[in-house]
This record gives structure tokens, C-alpha cells and sequence, in this order.
């Protein structure tokens, strides 16, 4: 009956059915379990002892008789589920953490780009943050005014991040007043910024930017916002080299 609901909280089909039979039975001797739940003995023992781990029975002895099992209360399934959620996100933050350079490793052995697609502001946010662990200066291409008006708050505390990592940027940006007075101060210890002129429509809602052998994009589009992360030497030199033609062609502010 609860077979269902208590294998989504965490446990297995066996500690399920052992569970089950003490919530609603009280008070069972290990065979008198194993019987009720269906199981062997000797599995419905293994199975008793993980439940007690987990918090959710335990074991009432009394000298000279035979041990006896019951359920806690049911609660004690909120903190079994906490601990769970608390554990996948601790393994996702080490996953996110370590998975750039797993897929530099297996771009590496198929000699394939790896691809990485991103939507909405939680999107955009994350192809920003991918950045802060360069190991070089950034090299960008920005639409400054799109970023202002869709992603201010997460580009500003982007921005913080990595002033306090010391992860410097280089940015071209069209060259507006607007765009100039609003890159005046801005984290400049970290950032330089030199102006293209070009029409404002020029970087047409996209932020690109070029790290560590990867090429990111944001489209700031004004219907659906799209992040892009393509890790590939080849791209990487490719635009790298055509960023450095272009900036050294810029005049210094």
C-alpha cells in the first residue's frame, strides 16, 4: 500500500515491505516479520538492522526473550526525505564543480566540441558563473545595453564574483554614450572595456566570451533567453585570434 511513497522517500523495495509490516502490525519478532513481509529470514535481519540505521524502527531486548522490532513514528520519514535532498544537492554541487573538466576529458578522447544548451535566467546565470573558474583574462564580446535591461542583477553580482576571485575581463562594447557611462567604475580593477563603432544593433542581444578553451553565448533575445557553451580548441584559437586582431585595433579609453 505505502510501497510506492516509501521507495520515493529513499528506500529499497525490501525495506519497504519490512517497514510497512511493523507500521501497521506494532511490535514483531524478526520471524514473525519475515513471514508477514514475505522475505528470508536471514535478508529480513540485514534488512532490520538498516532500517534501525535509517531511524525509522528499533530494537526493544529483554533479557532472556527473544528481541522484538517496532516502527518509529512516521515523521521520522521527513528527516530520512531532508537528509536525502540534502545529499543530492551536495553531490550535484560536486558534480557542477568537477563537470567542466570531465568534459574537456571526453571532448578530449572523441575529438568531438562539447555542447552545452541553457534557457531562461537560471540558464543565463549559470553560462555566466562557468566563467569564474578561467584561468586566463576573458575576452568578450558585449551587448552592454541588452545586459542592463534583461540581466542587470545577475550580471552585476557576476561581476562581484569576480572581482573577488580575481578573474579578469576584457570586453569590446558598441561605442554609445550610454554604453561608456555606464562602464565608467565598472569593477574596473577587473574589467577594461574598448568601444567598436558600429551600429548599436551591431551584437544584436548577445554576450560572447572566450576562456580556457571555450566559447560561451548568451542571447538576451526579448522572447526566450538562450545560453550556448562550446568547448573545442579549434573554435576557441579561432575566435581568440579574431578577439585579439579586434581589440588591439581598439583605441585605449
Amino acid at each position: 500500500m505505502y510501497e510506492n511513497v516509501l521507495t520515493s522517500a529513499g528506500l529499497s523495495p525490501d525495506q519497504a515491505a519490512v517497514y510497512e509490516v511493523l507500521l501497521k502490525n506494532g511490535r514483531k519478532k524478526a520471524a514473525e516479520i519475515a513471514v508477514l513481509a514475505g522475505k528470508k529470514r536471514g535478508i529480513t535481519y540485514k534488512i532490520l538492522d538498516e532500517l534501525i540505521d535509517m531511524g525509522l524502527i528499533v530494537k526493544k531486548d529483554t533479557i532472556g526473550e527473544i528481541s522484538l522490532f517496532e516502527a518509529t513514528h512516521p515523521a521520522n520519514l521527513t528527516d530520512l526525505v531532508e537528509k536525502e535532498e540534502r545529499r543530492i544537492s551536495s553531490a550535484h554541487s560536486a558534480l557542477e564543480s568537477i563537470l567542466g573538466q570531465m568534459t574537456s576529458d571526453f571532448n578530449l578522447i572523441i575529438g568531438k566540441p562539447g555542447v552545452r544548451f541553457y534557457e531562461g535566467l537560471d540558464g543565463m546565470k549559470k553560462v555566466l558563473e562557468d566563467s569564474l573558474t578561467a584561468k586566463e583574462v576573458i575576452s568578450a564580446y558585449v551587448d552592454a545595453e541588452a545586459v542592463v535591461k534583461h540581466i542587470k542583477n545577475i550580471n552585476n553580482k557576476y561581476a562581484g564574483q569576480r572581482e573577488k576571485l580575481g578573474v579578469r575581463k576584457r570586453s569590446v562594447v558598441i561605442d554609445t554614450p550610454e554604453n561608456r557611462a555606464s562602464a565608467t567604475g565598472y569593477f574596473s580593477s577587473v574589467t577594461e572595456n574598448r568601444f567598436i563603432r558600429i551600429p548599436p544593433s551591431g551584437f544584436a542581444d548577445t554576450v560572447m566570451q572566450i576562456y580556457d578553451g571555450k566559447v560561451s553565448y548568451i542571447i538576451l533575445a526579448p522572447d526566450k533567453m538562450i545560453g550556448v557553451i562550446i568547448e573545442n580548441e579549434s573554435i576557441y584559437k579561432m575566435q581568440k585570434n579574431i578577439f585579439e586582431f579586434t581589440w588591439n585595433g581598439l583605441a585605449v579609453v
